[in-house]
């Protein structure tokens, strides 16, 4: 099966790449890969999660009825072909005003796109056209869906943003309706990829949520792409704290399967002691452990490359993740 392009014509075959998730992680990801487009990728996708219910999103959801536009902006700005303008402009943020502070223009951008072609997935493309982006942003499923969770302790929590703030260990989360169906674009993108990421991003509010949808879930098992776990660097203080590598691909595992994940992309080497001391202090996030031989003993394959952005957060650099993602695809069709 061959996934269908922005204009709706076939995508070309080999170097399909697949990026599903949300956040700021999937748009750092996206904006590095794109790079590559025309090279070593010949087709690039995202499949947005569209659960978030807070901030100028959350507004917006509630007050036009629309798919929250936060996770949706951050991939065309990312994957825009003049991105520092694309980001700043998208990423603008109004500080007054009555009824515009908090929300960002690439939001109301969006929304008024929506009013006016009465379809998200047309204002998407309209958006791309636009922007001229490279590569295609699929959201998860056009039905309005929430996020709700139960502790570990048995506490249930209702909302992506309440889960995301949450300091107890998370469970199991699922979708309010839990019988909402994917966006078919998105299933067939999964199909017809060369390579699917899950990650890096928030595992319970940013990648899970994408595969709570059956037919999400099913294609990743389906494709005969290599997926690959995109390991995030820290712990999410509030969402994932102490987990370790093996239980961020056990929570993945839960809903698509075990055996399904090919491979774990992890950075090589040790984090620095000064950057891991101020981030810990900052924010009480730890680094994820990771135990190679447990990994192994779950039948994955561990990739690892420097990863690291040179200075500041502890976060992956888009360059360097780009490159290590573009040495797992296949050789080129002849």
């Amino acid at each position: 099966m061959t996934a269908p392009n922005a204009t709706g014509s076939a995508s070309p075959p080999g170097g399909r790449v697949v990026a599903v998730g949300g956040g700021t992680g999937l748009a750092a990801l996206l904006s590095g890969l794109k790079e590559r487009v025309g090279d070593t990728i010949d087709d690039l996708a995202a499949v947005v999660a569209v659960t978030d219910d807070g901030g100028s999103s959350g507004r917006l959801r509630r007050d036009f009825g629309v798919l929250p536009p936060g996770d949706i902006r951050n991939c065309l700005a990312a994957l825009a072909d003049d991105s520092d303008l694309a980001t700043r402009l998208f990423q603008y943020r109004f500080e007054s005003g009555e009824g515009l502070s908090g929300h960002s223009f690439g939001n109301l951008f969006l929304t008024a796109l929506t009013a006016l072609t009465g379809d998200f997935p047309q204002a998407i493309l309209t958006a791309e056209r636009v922007l001229r982006t490279r590569g295609r942003i699929l959201p998860a499923t056009l039905a309005s869906v929430h996020l709700a969770a139960e502790t570990v302790g048995g506490r249930r929590i209702e909302g992506e943003t309440s889960i995301g703030a949450t300091r107890e260990r998370i469970a199991r989360i699922e979708l309010v309706p839990a019988d909402a169906p994917a966006f078919e674009p998105a299933v067939e993108a999964l199909l017809a990829a060369d390579l699917v990421l899950l990650g890096p991003g928030s595992l319970y509010t940013s990648i899970l949520p994408n595969l709570l949808f059956g037919e999400l879930a099913r294609g990743i098992a389906a494709t005969r792409a290599r997926v690959a776990l995109v390991m995030n660097l820290m712990t999410q203080p509030g969402e994932t704290d102490g987990l370790t590598a093996l239980e961020h691909l056990a929570a993945l595992e839960q809903h698509l399967g075990h055996g399904v994940v090919d491979l774990v992309l992890v950075h090589a080497g040790e984090l620095p002691a000064d950057r891991t001391a101020t981030y810990r202090a900052a924010t009480g996030a730890e680094p994820v452990r990771l135990d190679r031989a447990a990994l192994a003993a779950a039948g994955v394959e561990i990739v690892e490359a420097d990863l690291l952005a040179p200075e500041g957060l502890l976060r992956h650099d888009s360059r360097k993740l780009a490159a290590a993602v573009a040495a797992l695809l296949p050789a080129p069709r002849p």
